[in-house]
């Protein structure tokens, strides 16, 4: 590839993934509108429903979230009454998060956000577990 080539949009890695990224996020709206939350909120159910109760710095670490960001929308899904925040009765600095019986109730119909994403995205399963494979690998080796 020449130098000037390296500068053309069609030649960037990060366009495809930036623009997927928005795409994919778009694709879930649909669902997530009925169930009234947003992506972001989303992940942190997704975190909570394999552990209802969890540490903020821990969703933070696997949403990839700096806790300026994460916060707020935790006090938003407070407000929504989706989760419970909590101070650490053995450290006052340490917010622990539990999901309320509607975070916990609105998994029932979470399959329907999958559902909403498996009908728009195109691709078959096995590529979308080579895809998934390859950003993880991705995301582990930019995490150095």
């Amino acid at each position: 590839m020449k130098k000037t080539d390296s500068l053309k949009l069609e030649n960037q890695l990060c366009f495809p993934l930036y623009a997927a990224s928005r795409l994919v996020t778009k694709c879930y709206q649909p669902a997530l509108t009925a169930l009234g939350i947003t992506y972001p909120q989303y992940l942190v159910l997704l975190v909570l429903w394999e552990q209802d109760v969890i540490n903020v710095s821990v969703i933070s670490k696997k949403l990839e979230l700096q806790s300026n960001t994460l916060t707020p929308l935790l006090k938003r899904m407070q407000d929504m009454e989706l989760i419970n925040r909590t101070r650490s009765d053995k450290d006052e600095r340490n917010v622990m998060i539990s999901l309320t019986e509607k975070g916990k109730n609105l998994k029932t119909d979470a399959h329907l956000v999958q559902n909403t994403l498996i009908d728009n995205i195109g691709i078959s399963e096995d590529e979308a577990q080579q895809l998934h494979g390859l950003l993880n690998k991705l995301l582990q080796s930019i995490n150095i």
